[in-house]
Order: C-alpha cells, then structure tokens, then sequence
C-alpha cells in the first residue's frame, strides 16, 4: 500500500495540514494538525470524495489546533493528541494569542507514544518525540513520519518556549534515525518535505549526532 498524502497551509502561520489517505480514490482520510480554516478544508475533503475519518495532532500549539474544535463538530470525526498538551486544546482560549481563530475542544483519544491507530484503512504508529514540547508525537504509516514540529528540512523545532528542550529534541532524533530507515519521508509541521537521510547527513543543528 502507498498512502496519499495532500497537504494544505492552513491558519495564520500557514502550519502544515495533511490530508491521509490510503489510495487516491480512498472515501476517508485523516487529517493531521488542522491548525485552522476548517471550512476551506472540508471543501477540499468533498472535492476529494472523502470524508475526515479522525483527527491526528502532534502537539499542542495553537498554530496545529485552530481548525481541530470546527473540523471535529463538522464532521464528527475523533481527535487524537498527546495527553501531556491536552489542555491546549481544551483551554485553547487562554493559550491562542488574542484574535487568533479557534475554540476549545475535550479530544476523544490521549496518546503517550507506542499506540497503533487504525483509521481511514491506514495504520498510524504513534511514536514519543518530545524536545520541541514535553509531549510531542508523530504519526509514521507506510515510509511516512509526519513529524510536527520536530524536525524540518535544514532546521528543527525551537527549544526557546515553555516545556522545551535541547537535550531532548536531539535525543528524540536520535531515536528516529535508530528506529526508521533513511529513506523516510519527513512532513514536517513547516515547510517542505524531506527524508531523515537527508537532514541526517546536512542539517547543521544535527551536526552532533554526525560526531
């Protein structure tokens, strides 16, 4: 199986939003970090022929939350996150700078890492990268990692806000490129595509783990 990947920039720091599916003519997807313009989305899913079968988030900033509480009541789709930034989501009010679209929302299912969910014919393994926030996750199906804010092509996650840490981050890499052949391709929260090969070999800040 080779899944289908589309992705959309959506809300107001245009964050990566995936839409899954496990064949081009699949009728369910899933949807991974909806951070906002959900009607947008929804319209893109009908033009697709598919309906959001569940909602994945990697973590809890409010740049991937902004479109989970309307794309959740519009379709009623479960929302997956990691338990440790579950209250993002549900006191997102307080954590969304002000004026930025979004409501708060209780999700249906807590992660910790080591999950397998099966949604829209596809299996998610749900994997543990904290460094970026304390309880980060990603999503890996078939060759495919979608990674948040973990890891971008020529960058990482920033380390500078609450719950953050270098260490960390770089040990959560580290567990990645021991666990996932280099020819994984990495959808990161921002900007384009890669593979963990590649930023392996030339990302400068994971110059360490080249030592």
């Amino acid at each position: 199986m080779t899944v289908v990947v589309d992705c959309y920039q959506l809300g107001p720091l245009q964050t990566n939003c995936y839409v899954v599916r496990a064949d081009r003519g699949a009728t369910e997807a899933a949807v991974v970090d909806p951070g906002g313009d959900a009607a947008e989305l929804r319209l893109q899913l009908a033009q697709q022929g598919a309906r959001c079968a569940a909602i994945l988030i990697t973590h809890g900033h409010f740049d991937h939350l902004g479109g989970v509480a309307d794309l959740a009541d519009g379709t009623g789709a479960p929302v997956y996150m990691p338990e440790g930034e579950r209250d993002r989501l549900e006191r997102y009010p307080e954590f969304a700078p002000v004026g930025i679209p979004g409501r708060a929302y209780t999700p249906d299912h807590l992660l910790h890492g080591g999950e397998t969910i099966e949604v829209a014919g596809i299996t998610f393994d749900c994997v543990a990268v904290p460094g970026h926030s304390p309880a980060h996750v990603a999503f890996h199906a078939e060759g495919r990692l979608f990674s948040g804010d973990l890891l971008f092509a020529g960058s990482v996650g920033r380390v500078d806000l609450p719950g953050a840490d270098w260490d960390t981050l770089l040990d959560s890499v580290r567990r990645l490129a021991g666990g996932y052949p280099p020819e994984t391709v990495i959808y990161p929260g921002h900007g384009p595509e890669t593979t963990l090969g590649a930023e392996l070999e030339r990302n400068p800040f994971l110059a360490e783990l080249r030592a």
